[in-house]
C-alpha cells in the first residue's frame, strides 16, 4: 500500500525536479553581482543612472602613471657590479715578463697606472653607454671581500678611454710605450650582477604607491548624461579592478551565491505552489510547465546575456512576450502572476532594481488587461502600443521623481521601450513556434476555430446541415459543463464543433440530414450499415489533417465514441442471426477513449444530445431519467477508464444537462384566439 502511494505522488515529484533545475539554470544564468557590469569608455557620455561608490575603495593609479614613477625610482637606484681584482695583477704579471729590465721606467709607469685604473674600474663599452642613457650618477662596486663601495660614473674607465688616460700622461715615454701593445692589457674588471642589481630595483620599487586617494561608501562618481573625463575614468576602473579584486575572494563569492539561490529557489517555490493550489489543469500537464519553464529561461537568459556581453542597454529585452504568450496559452493571473517572479528575479542583476520593478509591472499589467479578450492575432498590435504608452508614462513619473528637473532625464530610454514594444509585435511567431514545438494549442487558435463564417464551418453547414445543427447544441452543452468542473470550455467549445465533421464524406446515411426521407443504412447488411457509421470517425481524423488542424482537435474526433458499440446495428444484427453470434468488434468504433475531462464531457454530450433527440416527450422526468441513463451506461461500459474525471464531475456534469435540456425543449404557453363579434365576421365575408 505504501509503495503505491509512492507511485502515485511520482508526477508531483518529478514536476518538483523541472522547476528545481529550473532554479539552477536561472542561478546558472544569473551574471556575478560582484561584476562590474557597466560598459565605459573615455570621453564619451555614461549611459546609466548616476554611480556612487558602493563601498570605500582606493583610486587606482594608470598604468601610464605607475610606468612614469617607476622609471623616476629607477633612474635613482644603482647598478652592482662585481670587481675582479685578479685582472689587474694577472695583466701588471704578463706586461713584466713579455719585456727586457731595460725599460724598468715605462713598466713602473705603466704598473702604476694600471693599478690607478683598475682600482677605479674598467666596464666594457656597452655598460658605460647604458649608463649614461639611464642617467646614472653612480655604480655600487662590490669588492672580493664584500665590501662595498661607491664609484661616480665619471671616474669609470672603458678599455678605450683607459688607453688614452695611459698615454695622456705619459710625457716623453708616449713613442717608447707604443712596442708594449697595451690594448692586450686592458679589459674589463666589472662586470654587471644582475640578480642583486634586480633585488635592488625590487626593493626600491616596494614604496611605490599604486593609490592616489580614496573614495568614501556613497560618494558620488559620475552621474548620467556626464563625459567621463581622465579622473572619472580613471575612479571607474579603480571601481572595475576593486570588483574583481573581491570576486578573488573565495568566502565572499560563497555567501553572495548562498543569497542567490535563497531568493531564486524562493521565488520558484512560490510559483510552484501557486501552480499546484489555483491552477491544477497548468500544473497536471507537463508541455504546459515546460512553456513557463522555456519562457522564463529565455528572458532572464536574455538579459543575463545582454548584461555580461554587450554593451546594449538591458531595457531592448522583450520582457512583456512572457506575460503576453502564457496569457495567450493560459489565464490573465497566470500570465501576471509568472511575469512578477520572473521580474522580481532578474531585478537582482539590474543596475536600478526598484525602478526596474515598477516599470515592469506596471507594463506587465496593461499587457495582461489589453488582452483580456483575445479574439484575434491582431490586438497583439494593441496590446504592444499599450505597453510602449504604459512603459513611458512610468518612467517620466519614475524619472520626475528621482531626479525633479527634465532635464535629467535619459531620453534615450524612450527609445529603448520602443524597440522592446516593437519586438512584442512579433509574439505570433513565438505563439506558433511554440505550438508546433510543445504541441500546444492557443486560445487564440482555439477562437479562430470556432468562427462559423470560416470557409470549412460553412461547407459542413451546406453539406451537412442536420450535423452541423447537432455539433452546435454539442458544443452549447459542453461549454456549460466544461465552465462547472472547472475544464477548459474554449478547447472543449471547439472539439465538439469539429467532432463529427467525419459525416460530410457520406451526409445522408445519418439521420439527421436525411429530413424525414429513407433511411439508406435499413436497406443494407447490419455490418455493413455499422461500417459507414463508424467510419465517420477516422474520416473525421483524415479530413482533420488535411485542413491541418492540431492534434488536440484530432483528439476530441478519434474519442468522441471512445470503444463503445454501434448497438442499434449490433442488435438487429444479433435479431436476425439464427445458429452463430456476430462479432461484437465489428460493430466497435476504433477509439482510443477519453483522455481527458474535455474529451470525457464531449462524449457524454454528444450522447445526450443524440438520445434527447429522439424522446417521444420531453417532461422533467424523461429529461432526468434519459441523461442519467445515458452517462451511467458509458460510465458501466468503462469509457471513462482513461479520463482524469472525478465521479463528482460526473454529477455536476449531469446537472447542467438536465438543466440546459430542459431550457431547449421547455414547454410553450399557448396564445388563446381572438374572439371577433358576429357582425364583424359578416362584414369580413363581404
Amino acid at each position: 500500500m505504501k509503495l503505491k502511494i509512492k507511485r502515485e505522488k511520482w508526477p508531483e515529484f518529478f514536476k518538483m525536479i523541472l522547476f528545481l533545475a529550473l532554479a539552477v539554470v536561472i542561478i546558472q544564468l544569473y551574471p556575478d553581482k560582484r561584476n562590474f557590469n557597466y560598459h565605459f569608455e573615455a570621453g564619451k557620455p555614461w549611459t546609466y543612472d548616476m554611480l556612487t561608490a558602493p563601498f570605500d575603495f582606493p583610486i587606482y593609479k594608470t598604468e601610464e602613471q605607475l610606468d612614469k614613477e617607476r622609471k623616476q625610482l629607477l633612474r635613482k637606484s644603482k647598478p652592482y657590479y662585481l670587481m675582479d681584482s685578479s685582472v689587474v695583477s694577472q695583466q701588471i704579471r704578463i706586461l713584466s715578463a713579455n719585456h727586457e729590465p731595460a725599460s724598468i721606467v715605462e713598466i713602473n709607469y705603466l704598473k702604476s697606472k694600471l693599478q690607478q685604473i683598475y682600482s677605479q674600474g674598467v666596464v666594457s663599452v656597452d655598460d658605460y653607454q647604458r649608463l649614461r642613457k639611464d642617467e646614472k650618477k653612480e655604480i655600487v662596486c662590490i669588492m672580493p671581500n664584500r665590501i662595498v663601495r661607491n664609484i661616480p660614473i665619471g671616474k669609470l674607465h672603458t678599455p678605450k678611454s683607459a688607453y688614452e688616460e695611459i698615454f695622456r700622461e705619459a710625457e716623453g715615454l708616449r713613442e717608447s710605450l707604443k712596442a708594449y701593445n697595451l690594448n692586450t692589457h686592458l679589459m674589463e674588471n666589472l662586470h654587471y650582477d644582475s640578480i642583486t642589481s634586480e633585488s635592488s630595483n625590487k626593493e626600491i620599487l616596494k614604496s611605490l604607491s599604486r593609490t592616489n586617494g580614496m573614495m568614501q561608501a556613497g560618494e558620488k562618481i559620475i552621474d548620467r548624461g556626464e563625459v567621463i573625463s581622465p579622473r572619472s575614468y580613471q575612479i571607474i576602473s579603480s571601481l572595475k579592478l576593486e570588483y574583481e579584486n573581491q570576486n578573488a575572494r573565495t568566502g565572499e563569492n560563497i555567501v553572495v551565491l548562498l543569497g542567490e539561490v535563497i531568493i531564486v529557489f524562493g521565488l520558484i517555490v512560490l510559483l510552484l505552489l501557486y501552480l499546484y493550489l489555483f491552477r491544477t489543469r497548468i500544473f497536471e500537464s507537463y508541455r504546459n510547465l515546460l512553456l513557463i519553464i522555456l519562457m522564463m529561461i529565455f528572458i532572464v537568459g536574455l538579459t543575463a546575456l545582454i548584461l555580461s556581453y554587450t554593451q546594449l542597454n538591458p531595457y531592448i529585452v522583450p520582457f512583456l512576450l512572457l506575460p503576453i504568450v502564457i496569457r495567450v496559452f493560459f489565464d490573465s493571473r497566470t500570465a501576471l502572476f509568472v511575469h512578477i517572479i520572473t521580474t522580481l528575479i532578474i531585478s537582482f542583476i539590474m543596475d536600478n532594481p526598484f525602478q526596474f520593478v515598477v516599470l515592469q509591472i506596471t507594463a506587465g499589467m496593461t499587457a495582461v488587461s489589453s488582452l483580456r479578450d483575445l479574439s484575434q492575432r491582431s490586438q497583439l498590435a494593441q496590446s504592444a502600443f499599450y505597453i510602449f504608452i504604459s512603459y513611458v508614462f512610468a518612467f517620466l513619473g519614475f524619472e520626475l521623481i528621482s531626479e525633479g528637473d527634465f532635464g535629467r532625464i535619459h531620453w534615450m530610454m524612450i527609445v529603448y521601450f520602443a524597440i522592446s514594444s516593437i519586438i512584442v509585435l512579433f509574439a505570433h511567431i513565438f505563439i506558433f513556434f511554440i505550438e508546433k514545438l510543445l504541441g500546444l494549442i492557443s486560445n487564440i487558435t482555439l477562437l479562430e476555430l470556432t468562427n462559423i463564417n470560416s470557409d470549412f464551418m460553412i461547407k459542413f453547414a451546406e453539406e451537412a446541415p442536420g450535423t452541423f445543427q447537432h455539433t452546435l447544441q454539442v458544443s452549447n452543452l459542453a461549454t456549460e459543463a466544461a465552465k462547472k468542473i472547472n475544464a477548459n470550455s474554449l478547447l472543449v467549445r471547439t472539439g465538439a464543433l469539429y467532432h463529427d465533421i467525419g459525416k460530410i464524406k457520406n451526409p445522408y446515411y445519418f439521420t439527421e440530414n436525411q429530413m424525414g426521407g429513407n433511411n439508406p443504412l435499413l436497406n443494407m447488411d447490419s455490418r455493413e450499415a455499422a461500417r459507414i457509421i463508424i467510419n465517420h470517425v477516422p474520416d473525421g481524423i483524415q479530413l482533420a489533417k488535411k485542413n491541418n488542424l492540431p492534434e488536440q482537435i484530432i483528439n476530441f474526433i478519434a474519442t468522441h465514441h471512445g470503444t463503445s458499440t454501434a448497438k442499434y446495428f449490433y442488435n438487429a444484427c444479433m435479431n436476425q442471426s439464427t445458429e452463430q453470434k456476430p462479432d461484437k468488434a465489428d460493430f466497435m468504433y476504433p477509439g482510443p477513449r477519453p483522455n481527458t475531462k474535455e474529451t470525457a464531457i464531449l462524449m457524454m454530450a454528444d450522447a445526450v444530445e443524440a438520445r434527447s433527440r429522439s424522446l417521444k416527450e420531453y417532461t422533467p422526468e424523461s429529461i432526468d431519467f434519459m441523461v442519467e441513463d445515458m452517462i451511467d451506461s458509458q460510465i458501466a461500459d468503462g469509457q471513462f477508464k482513461d479520463s482524469p474525471i472525478s465521479f463528482q464531475d460526473v454529477e455536476l456534469v449531469k446537472s447542467v444537462f438536465k438543466e440546459k435540456i430542459k431550457n431547449m425543449y421547455h414547454t410553450r404557453i399557448s396564445y388563446p384566439e381572438l374572439k371577433v363579434p358576429d357582425a364583424a365576421k359578416a362584414n369580413d365575408t363581404k
